[in-house]
């Protein structure tokens, strides 16, 4: 499998989620909720990822997954360590700490961070901030098919 994630660039400096990744500052991505969620369980170490911005049209670069740890039902003390532990991989502006405060987390370390040409991404109204896809061609234009959940499921 192959996972698209959208990564967050607005806001205040700290915040730019993709400039870091290209940038080595960020070596793990955290996706977190009160129960589980994908891509929780999904991705796997050798997989690619590929990177875009939120409300960009084009898929930038691309990594390939080291390591994955999931958790579920952490107490607030344990989610607070867990963040904390893993800070000089996620580099975590303080309102990301915030927004990622959650019982069940996945964190994802990536490496072999790699720019490539532009993807132009056709967007489909269903689509969550984490696809979990059989190739990328499946959500480009030109080779785009409907988005569905199947890879989704739990």
């Amino acid at each position: 499998m192959v996972h698209l994630v959208y990564c967050d660039n607005a806001g205040k400096k700290g915040e730019k989620v993709l400039d870091k990744i290209m940038a080595g500052t960020k070596t793990m991505i955290v996706r977190g909720a009160a129960g589980r969620k994908i891509p929780h369980s999904r991705v796997f170490a050798g997989e690619r990822l590929y990177f875009m911005e939120k409300g960009s049209a084009e898929i930038k670069s691309t990594a390939i997954v080291k390591d994955v740890q999931n958790f579920v039902k952490l107490s607030d003390e344990e989610i607070t360590k867990t963040l904390a532990e893993h800070q000089d991989k996620l580099n975590l502006s303080e309102k990301q700490k915030e927004r990622w405060h959650k019982k069940c987390l996945c964190l994802v370390e990536f490496e072999n961070v790699t720019e490539i040409p532009p993807l132009s991404f056709e967007h489909q109204g269903n689509m969550d901030d984490w696809l979990i896809l059989e190739k990328i061609e499946d959500v480009l234009v030109g080779t785009s098919i409907p988005y569905n959940y199947d890879n989704a499921k739990f």
